[in-house]
């Protein structure tokens, strides 16, 4: 080997050296890519790694732990939900979100704008248009029985020759159809002869007039008129064109006048019987246009209208009939058709609606689904109307420019429906005052309230009830009185508290009241008690008794003392209530009326002197409510009073 040869062989020639150069660039040109790559995807790796380390999942405890299906179900840890699922883990931010959608209110849910976008959840506004119900149905053709005639004979006899031969064979108006023989018909042709032959003008018209109401033809009786011959045999002919119907004769048939021997039925207008569901039945109309097609002609179509509905509904199929009329000028159609029928409710007037895709029906609830706004949902319940093509009327629930969700709102309503009080979201337009009708129970004038027993409320779903009201100031309480019945009028305020704000007084309670002389065996002036030996009610047929009665704020207890005698009258209400009282003093007890034999006398008195010496007025009246109680067996009101005062006690 020369020692002068080249060190690197490679370098021994310039191309080569050329390809060394450009090899040499390619690999620092990746290098530097895979430099430049590494850093940015290292950016976004510690970004991630940085994102990770906050996770609440990796840096937090969780807080608690709920059920998938239930939020409300909580644990301190893990474990399984009342649907054997396992719990869930919730953190301090997904709890402030969860706390969020509970202050939201009952069923809302909250969902972000990504979420909203993957879900692909969109929206309808809820307006106020037209709806045209389409009500789509089924019926057969029949004959249009206002045009039929059905033939019967006039007199008895036999069918001696029958020109129609089937049903449905055609006839033209004076085409013969039978001959009968008939004893009758002979008769009566010779009667005419023989009047014809006495030349009496009255018999005469008289025996045509006969013949004519046999229906014998105008021809016939001229042809006699000039024979004086008697036909065995009469020919009778078709009262109008049309199609035999129902032919129950053949020859030598022995037939009287309650046989239908044939109908004549035209076919230029026929009758389509159709049934309709019940809950279209007040969307149905006479004069209705309606639309039909029968597979006898595929794609042609006929226009009619609602003829007749049927008063009733078939009892087994909970459907009303209804009668339609079309023109058959070619007599294309055939009774006994099957048809599809479809009609065309009025939709003139504009309702609220929404898309039929926005309704989700339960079978038991109608429900939508309605944005509230800033990714907020909440499913609500709806009462639905007529159903159209497109829209479905809805009568409450929502009002004209809410928005509902028509794609999603499946989805949405599952999660909303777990705590969802389905409130209708026109909650707001309750009215703030409704009238009432009640009656009276009691009348708590300390207190400036009253009890009522009222009827349902239908503006507040408010079911029959009995409950207590606050007075207004404006209303007239001293107007008020137990067993009254009356209007009234209730007012919510802004705590969606009830007052009692106006009344309409409709009758008066009807009071009844006697007039008695008695002996004052005791007073209460605090609770205006008295204690009274009182003599007989001769009409209402009770003994004397010792009871105690209310003196009225009028009557000026001072003026009376323990042993005066008085004629005073008292009224049944919720007490004893003395109206009116006259008396003298009295000095010497032998002028009291005493009830020795009845047991409850002193009892009474002992009654009365509990409530004298009760600690306050509350308790009086106890003691002497409870003594009323234990004399109502001594004293009790005749049957028709009693049963008009509820509360009355006996005198």
């Amino acid at each position: 080997m020369s020692n002068n040869a080249p060190s690197s062989p490679i370098f021994t020639t310039p191309a080569k050296a050329a390809i060394f150069g450009i090899v040499i660039g390619a690999v620092v040109g990746v290098a530097l890519l895979m430099l430049f790559q590494g850093g940015f995807q290292g950016e976004e790796h510690g970004s991630a790694a940085a994102q990770d380390s906050e996770s609440p999942s990796q840096s937090k405890e969780p807080l608690y732990w709920v059920a998938p299906m239930d939020p409300n179900y909580r644990k301190d840890g893990p474990g399984k939900s009342p649907m054997g699922m396992d719990l869930v883990p919730v953190y301090e931010g997904q709890q402030g979100n969860a706390e969020n959608n509970q202050g939201n209110g009952a069923g809302v849910v909250t969902i972000s704008p990504n979420v909203v976008n993957n879900l692909g959840v969109k929206t309808a506004p809820v307006k106020r248009e037209p709806i045209d119900s389409k009500i789509s149905t089924v019926g057969y053709v029949q004959y249009d029985e206002d045009e039929m005639v059905h033939i019967h004979p006039r007199v008895a006899g036999w069918v001696e020759k029958l020109h129609v031969k089937a049903e449905g064979d055609r006839v033209e108006k004076g085409e013969p159809i039978y001959t009968l023989y008939s004893p009758q018909l002979v008769n009566a042709q010779e009667e005419l002869v023989i009047a014809l032959k006495r030349k009496n003008t009255g018999l005469i018209n008289g025996a045509k007039d006969r013949l004519k109401a046999l229906q014998l033809s105008e021809r016939l009786i001229q042809n006699l008129e000039k024979t004086l011959k008697v036909q065995q045999n009469i020919t009778f002919y078709a009262p109008q064109s049309g199609v035999v119907d129902g032919l129950n004769i053949r020859e030598g048939f022995y037939v009287k006048p309650e046989n239908t021997l044939l109908s004549i039925a035209k076919l230029n207008k026929i009758w389509v019987e159709a049934e309709i569901f019940e809950r279209d039945a007040a969307l149905v109309k006479k004069g209705l246009p309606v639309s039909m097609t029968v597979d006898y002609l595929p794609g042609k179509e006929w226009k009619g209208n609602v003829d007749y509905i049927y008063p009733s509904l078939n009892e087994s199929t909970r459907t009303l009939r209804v009668r339609l009329k079309f023109d058959n000028t070619n007599d294309e159609l055939k009774p006994n058709m099957f048809a599809s029928v479809t009609m065309f409710s009025d939709g003139n007037s504009e309702v609220v609606v929404v898309p039929k895709a926005a309704v989700i029906r339960t079978g038991t609830q109608n429900r939508v689904v309605v944005a509230l706004g800033d990714g907020q949902f909440k499913s609500v319940h709806v009462d639905i109307g007529r159903v159209g093509n497109e829209y479905i009327e809805i009568v409450n629930g929502v009002v004209e420019g809410d928005e509902v969700a028509v794609s999603a709102q499946f989805l949405l309503d599952s999660e909303s429906s777990k705590t969802s009080d389905f409130a209708r979201m026109n909650a707001s337009e309750l009215p703030k005052s409704v009238w009432m009708e009640g009656e009276i129970n009691h009348v708590m004038a300390g207190h400036r309230m009253v009890n009522i027993s009222h009827g349902p409320v239908k503006a507040w779903d408010w079911p029959e009830m009995t409950m207590d009201f606050m007075v207004a100031d404006g209303v007239d309480f001293e107007a008020l009185k137990a067993g009254q019945t009356l209007h009234f009028e209730v007012t919510k305020d802004d705590n969606e508290n009830v007052v009692l704000t106006g009344i309409h007084i409709m009758s008066e309670p009807e009071v009844s009241s006697a007039t008695v002389n008695g002996v004052i065996n005791d007073i209460n002036i605090a609770t205006r008690t008295l204690n009274i030996s009182r003599g007989a009610i001769e009409k209402w047929g009770r003994e004397p008794a010792t009871m105690d009665f209310i003196a009225a704020e009028h009557i000026a207890l001072s003026k009376f003392s323990v042993n005066d005698e008085v004629t005073f009258t008292f009224e049944i209400r919720d007490d004893f209530i003395i109206v009116e009282m006259n008396g003298q003093h009295g000095e010497h007890n032998q002028h009291r009326i005493h009830d020795a034999s009845s047991a409850s006398d002193a009892s009474g008195v002992k009654k009365a002197h509990q409530a004298e010496k009760a600690p306050n007025t509350h308790d009086a009246h106890k003691a002497h409510k409870a003594h009323r109680e234990e004399g109502d067996s001594a004293e009790s009101h005749d049957s028709v009073d009693h049963s008009q005062h509820k509360r009355g006690h006996s005198a």
